[in-house]
Formats: C-alpha cells, sequence, structure tokens
C-alpha cells in the first residue's frame, strides 16, 4: 500500500514538474523573447520601406474618397478617436464602400518615448496578417504600456493575446526592420505640414484634431461625384 502510494506522489510530481515547465517556457515567449528592444529615431530608408506600401488600408480600393490619418500609438487624443470615433467611421464611411482609409505613422519622439516601439509591434503583427488587431490592442491598452518602463513586453504580451506566433514576433521587434518604413512614414507628414496627432488628410486639406465622425461624413458628403442629372 505504501509503494502504491509512493508511485502516485511521484506520478503527480512528474505531472507538476512538467506543468511548471511549460509555464516557464510560456513565460519566456510571452516576457523573455526580446529583453532589450530599440526602433532608431531617423532610420536609413530602403527602397523596400516604400515600395508597394502606402501605409495601412482598409476599404475598397475603388471607394471615392481616401482618407489618411497621421497619429501616434502613445497619443491620449488618437487613442480617443480609434475607440470613440472610428468604429462609427468604419460602420457609415468604409464598410458602405464610400472611403478607403489609410493609417500613417506619425511618431512624436520627443513627447512620447514608446510611440515607435508601439509602431514596429504594429508592423509585426501585420507581417502575421494581424493589424488591426493589434492596433486596436495597443490603443485600447494605452493607459498600461505608457506607463511601463519595458513596453515592449506589454507589447509581447498582447502579441500572444491575439494569437500571433511569438516566436517570429520576437525576432522581427529585435531585427527592427521596419525602423525605416516608419520613418519613411514620418518623413511624408512632416513633407506634408502634419503639425499634430491625429491629423487628417481629407481630400487635399489637412485637418488637425481630434474630429468627430460627424464632421468626418460631412467632409466625404461633399467630396462625393455628384450624381448625375436624370432626364425628364
Amino acid at each position: 500500500m505504501a509503494k502504491a502510494q509512493s508511485g502516485v506522489n511521484r506520478f503527480y510530481l512528474v505531472l507538476g514538474g512538467v506543468a511548471l515547465l511549460g509555464a516557464l517556457v510560456l513565460g519566456w515567449m510571452v516576457w523573455g523573447g526580446t529583453r532589450s528592444v530599440s526602433i532608431p529615431v531617423d532610420a536609413a530608408i530602403e527602397v523596400t520601406d516604400t515600395s508597394g506600401f502606402r501605409g495601412y488600408l482598409l476599404g475598397s480600393d475603388s471607394a471615392p474618397v481616401e482618407i489618411t490619418e497621421y497619429a501616434d500609438y502613445q497619443c491620449p487624443v488618437c487613442r480617443d478617436f480609434e475607440t470613440i470615433q472610428f468604429p462609427t467611421v468604419r460602420r457609415q464611411l468604409i464598410e458602405t464602400g464610400l472611403v478607403r482609409w489609410r493609417y500613417r505613422d506619425f511618431p512624436l519622439d520627443a513627447l512620447h518615448p514608446h510611440t515607435r516601439v508601439a509602431a514596429h509591434a504594429v508592423a509585426c503583427a501585420n507581417e502575421q496578417g494581424r493589424f488591426l488587431e493589434m492596433h486596436r490592442e495597443i490603443y485600447q491598452q494605452q493607459a498600461e504600456w505608457a506607463a511601463s518602463r519595458d513596453a515592449a513586453a506589454r507589447f509581447r504580451g498582447y502579441a500572444g493575446t491575439i494569437g500571433l506566433d511569438l516566436g517570429r514576433f520576437n525576432e522581427c521587434m529585435s531585427s527592427a526592420r521596419y525602423a525605416g518604413r516608419i520613418q519613411a512614414s514620418a518623413n511624408e507628414g512632416a513633407q506634408l505640414g502634419v503639425p499634430a496627432t491625429p491629423t487628417f488628410l481629407i481630400g487635399d486639406r489637412l485637418y488637425p484634431g481630434g474630429l468627430g465622425s460627424d464632421s468626418i461624413r460631412a467632409l466625404v458628403q461633399r467630396l462625393l461625384p455628384a450624381a448625375p442629372a436624370t432626364r425628364p
């Protein structure tokens, strides 16, 4: 009887050890895959950074109006627009085929020390086809990671939450391979004269500040082609 009990105890000890090892491996994948992530400012821009990439695009290629949003992931006004106004914009204008939305990174490094790492995390998620999921998660959790000493570790956690391959994500973040793409986006906004985030390019005019969904819809309506007059 004592031997049988001892065998059971050994079984549960082994089982517990396997579970602990699995938890440690998972923890390393989520939190320890890349201890130090640094995305350079003013990175060199290669042809591959801009070739075939105009930004993160939502909506139909044939939409009559294109809107470009220049934004910063650590900007509170950008967060408010994304979480409060953008769902209505998407439902009323993008999903109805009226607007093609173009998101461009415009990092304000002097104000927001984690913004480029956030932008790079989104680029790495986009590499796995999960741009929108990471984009939303980072904006929704802004208060958490913006106050963190290691924002990159938070982004690894979000990558796990949205189901990314963490090995690929960690390698992508460590490589900083999208630093040039982020810089090209920032340069584009600067050349246009973007003064703040968020700023919207609608038609040929810049609209800085937190536009509401009603204001955006009104601006889009003015740009839509007039319906052809019907003959009597």
